[in-house]
C-alpha cells in the first residue's frame, strides 16, 4: 500500500491531531504523501504546522490554470473515466439541492488529484470529515484513482447527513471510520445493513510520548479553555458563570485559548459581568504552551453545544487534568464522574455549579479523577495502538 492522505485546508490550527495521526502511522513505517485543496487562511502559530505545510501538495491554491488544464487532459485522454464519475456527481450535487458551481470544482480537483496520485503511485488515499474532501476522493475514485478511506467526527457534518450524500461516499470507500459509537450509529441510519461492516470505530488519538506522565494533583485557581470561540463552543457562557462562583471562589480565573468570531460577543459578556480581571482571552497559541497551560490548570473547561469528541479532552486527560464539559454527542463515552463534570449545555445553573464543585474538590479527589483520565486515554486513545490499526483498516 502506498498511503496519501486528502484534506480540505490544511494543516490549520485545529488539525494537530491530523498531523499527529499521520505521524504516527508513518513511524510505522508507512509513508504518507500530503495533498490538501488549498492553504488555510488563518495565520499558523505552531512550528510543526509550518513544516508540515511545507509538505503538503495543494491541489488549488497556486494552482488554478494547472487545476482546469489537468481536468481538460483527463476529459480528453480518458472521456469515459471522468463519464464513470458523473452519476455520482449529478447525485451529489441533487443532495446538496445545488450549489453547481462548487461541485464542478469538485470535478476539477477530483481529476487533477486522479492525475497526481497515479504519478506518484498512490494505492490508497484517507480522508478527515465527510466532507469536500471526501467528495473530490469518491470521484477521483470513479475516474480510476486510488482506493479511499474517510473519517467521521461530527458534530457539523453529522447535520445533514443526506445533504452531504453520505450514502452514495460510504457505498463508494473501501473503509468508513467513525472515531465514536455515537457517530457509528449516526452513519449507519442512512446505509444499508449490508454495508455496516464497512464502518469501524476507531478513536482519534494522542502521541503520549509528548505527555509524559504525571504525579502530582492539579493545583490553583485556574480552569483553562482551548478551542476557537465561537458559538458552537460555548464560551459566552463563561463569564456569567465566572461572576456566580467567583463570589464564593474569589481566586477562580479562566484562561480562554483561541480565537474567532464570538471573540466579541464573550468580550462583551465579559464586561457586562464586570470579570475582566477574572478572565485572559490568551489567543491561539502553539502546542506546547497549549500543554503549559492545560498542566497548571485545575481543570480543562470545555462548555460546548456542538463536539465530535474534543482531542483537548484527551489531552488534559494525558496530563492528569480532569475536565468539565458537556452531555453531547460521544463526550460522555469518555468522560464521567470518575474523571469529570458533565452538565447540558446552556444549564446556567447546573454550569456553576460543576464549576463550584471543581474548585471546591480537594487534592485527593482532583488526583484520583486525573489518575482516571490518564487510564482512559492509555488504554483507548493512544497513537502508538491506533496507528497499526488504521493502516490495517486502510489495506484491510
Amino acid at each position: 500500500m502506498k498511503l496519501a492522505y486528502l484534506l480540505n485546508s490544511y494543516p490549520m490550527t485545529s488539525t494537530t491531531f491530523i498531523r499527529r495521526e499521520i505521524a504516527a502511522i508513518e513511524e510505522t513505517g508507512v509513508p504518507v504523501t500530503r495533498y490538501a485543496v488549498r492553504h488555510w487562511d488563518g495565520a499558523l502559530v505552531d512550528p510543526l504546522d509550518l513544516a508540515e505545510q511545507e509538505r503538503t501538495h495543494y491541489l488549488l491554491t497556486g494552482n488554478t490554470t494547472g487545476l482546469f488544464l489537468a481536468f481538460l487532459a483527463e476529459l480528453l485522454t480518458r472521456p469515459h473515466c471522468v463519464a464513470r464519475a458523473l452519476p455520482a456527481w449529478f447525485g451529489l450535487i441533487r443532495a446538496a439541492k445545488g450549489r453547481l458551481v462548487q461541485h464542478v470544482a469538485y470535478l476539477m480537483q477530483a481529476a487533477a488529484l486522479r492525475r497526481e496520485t497515479a504519478k506518484a503511485g498512490i494505492t490508497h488515499l484517507h480522508c478527515h470529515f465527510s466532507t469536500n474532501a471526501t467528495a473530490v476522493a469518491m470521484l477521483s475514485r470513479l475516474m480510476g484513482g486510488p482506493a479511499y478511506s474517510f473519517t467521521v467526527h461530527g458534530p457539523d457534518e453529522l447535520i445533514d447527513l443526506p445533504g452531504g450524500g453520505i450514502r452514495a461516499k460510504i457505498e463508494n470507500a473501501h473503509a468508513v471510520i467513525a472515531i465514536t459509537r455515537y457517530c457509528r450509529g449516526r452513519l449507519t441510519e442512512h446505509v444499508g445493513e449490508n454495508i455496516w461492516d464497512r464502518i469501524h470505530i476507531v478513536h482519534c488519538g494522542l502521541k503520549l510520548e509528548d505527555f509524559p506522565d504525571r504525579d502530582d494533583a492539579p493545583a490553583g485557581s485556574t480552569l483553562v479553555c482551548v478551542g476557537r470561540l465561537c458559538p458552537q463552543k460555548g464560551q459566552v457562557h463563561i463569564p456569567a458563570a465566572v461572576a456566580e462562583v467567583r463570589k464564593t471562589f474569589p481566586d477562580l480565573h479562566v484562561t480562554l485559548i483561541g480565537d474567532g468570531e464570538s471573540r466579541a460577543a464573550v468580550e462583551a459578556e465579559i464586561a457586562k459581568h464586570d470579570v475582566a480581571d477574572a478572565i485572559t482571552l490568551a489567543g491561539w497559541r502553539s502546542n506546547a504552551e497549549v500543554r503549559t497551560a492545560i498542566e497548571g490548570a485545575r481543570s480543562l473547561l470545555l462548555p460546548s453545544y456542538a463536539e465530535g469528541l474534543p482531542i483537548v479532552i484527551m489531552e488534559a486527560f494525558a496530563m492528569r487534568r480532569p475536565a468539565l464539559t458537556t452531555t453531547i454527542a460521544g463526550i460522555p463515552e469518555l468522560v464521567d464522574a470518575s474523571c469529570g463534570w458533565l452538565v447540558a449545555p446552556g444549564d446556567h445553573d447546573a454550569l456553576v455549579a460543576a464549576m463550584s464543585d471543581a474548585m471546591a474538590a480537594p487534592p485527593e479527589r482532583l488526583a484520583a479523577m486525573g489518575v482516571e483520565g490518564r487510564k482512559r486515554v492509555e488504554a483507548g486513545h493512544d497513537l502508538a495502538r491506533i496507528a497499526p490499526e488504521l493502516v490495517r483498516v486502510f489495506g484491510a
